[in-house]
């Protein structure tokens, strides 16, 4: 069986605890899911004996006037990770740019499509923060640049200044942006709208949102993304299965529109609680990187078996050896509410001791 990239593999880890999993690995809401959502969905049973609405449509018009779009600028998959398999299968790239670390699923489905990928490394000596460095990176062989504001696995997020630069320089060369604004909502930006203003102005911007993170929804998996180019979302209507968005998901995602505070009250939560992980985390002698959202990028300086030693305690966390411009001591934890947060730094002084 092929390994599992990412976190949330709780099935995994129950096989090697016997007992409850604390998940630090998955990086979702500490609010979990509004109970508006979970009515929503369990409603939604009795209709999914017909198929699902294949183009979501109530869904797509609350998305429009929620992200203030057109509605034809919208398009919904089965989780954001669907959309950029869609988006590669659709568009063919010969070559495409991803930074270095970032979330893997970018250069799985560049691979899978045929495309060769060159990568910018963020350095450790930067914080791992995007820099002017990236615009000389650019060139006219590419077709497609991902980037992730804030970026997985280092919370960190991209300057407005320099993200302008670099959409402008990709509109001189003819590359087209993947802006993968996933964890916005989630975030310490001021900029909630993201660049979802002036789709309009780029038709080679293309940005990726999800309801995952934000309402804590990652099993009912309901993405989207967001493109002036109409021929470009013909596209990938045409790469992607009909029926990919589930009756549940279509409910899950209407009922969360309603749900404006949901985000809001977390990043409340997230801002203090990180503050309080910082603190403990570095006073146990981690190095801890700076972050703008609900998870932390932290190194234990060797120590390549903090996963394993963590699960014997029943909290699962992201190991991030697979990250290129990462090690093998290097892990990402989410934050969560207080007590749990406070039962993480219990499990790491047992770990590390």
């Amino acid at each position: 069986m092929t390994n599992h990239i990412h976190g949330g593999d709780i099935i995994t880890a129950k096989q090697q605890f016997s007992g409850d999993i604390l998940d630090f690995s998955a990086n979702i809401n500490p609010l979990g899911m509004p109970d508006e959502v979970k009515s929503a969905v369990l409603d939604s049973i009795e209709g999914s004996v017909h198929y699902p609405d294949p183009f979501c449509r109530k869904l797509t018009k609350g998305i429009a006037e929620r992200d203030r779009v057109e509605p034809n600028y919208v398009l919904c998959g089965n989780g954001a990770a669907d959309l950029i398999f869609r988006l590669v299968f659709a568009t063919r790239p010969k070559e495409a740019m991803v930074t270095a670390p970032a979330f893997a699923e970018y250069e799985q489905a560049l691979t899978a499509g045929g495309c060769s990928v060159h990568y910018h490394f963020l350095l450790r000596e930067n914080g791992f923060a995007l820099t002017d460095d990236i615009l000389s990176s650019l060139h006219s062989g590419l077709d497609m640049l991902f980037l992730c504001n804030p970026n997985n696995p280092t919370g960190r997020q991209i300057e407005q200044r320099l993200l302008t630069r670099i959409l402008n320089r990709c509109v001189e060369l003819n590359i087209l942006l993947v802006l993968d604004e996933c964890f916005l909502e989630l975030s310490d930006t001021e900029n909630r709208e993201g660049l979802a203003p002036i789709l309009a102005e780029y038709p080679n911007l293309f940005i990726l949102r999800a309801f995952t993170k934000s309402y804590a929804i990652p099993g009912l998996r309901l993405g989207y993304c967001l493109s002036s180019n109409g021929r470009l979302i013909s596209k990938l209507i045409l790469a992607g299965q009909p029926w990919s968005v589930s009756a549940p998901a279509q409910a899950a995602g209407i009922a969360a529109l309603k749900c404006p505070d949901h985000p809001a009250d977390a990043r409340k939560i997230i801002r203090t609680q990180r503050e309080f992980l910082n603190r403990e985390m570095t006073a146990l002698g981690l190095t801890v990187f700076s972050s703008a959202v609900n998870y932390i990028l932290f190194s234990t300086g060797g120590i390549n078996d903090l996963k394993e030693r963590m699960i014997k305690q029943g909290i699962l966390i992201r190991s991030c050896a697979n990250y290129k411009g990462l090690g093998d001591d290097y892990y990402r934890v989410a934050v969560r509410q207080n007590a749990e947060n406070i039962r993480l730094i219990e499990a790491l002084r047992e770990a590390l001791s």
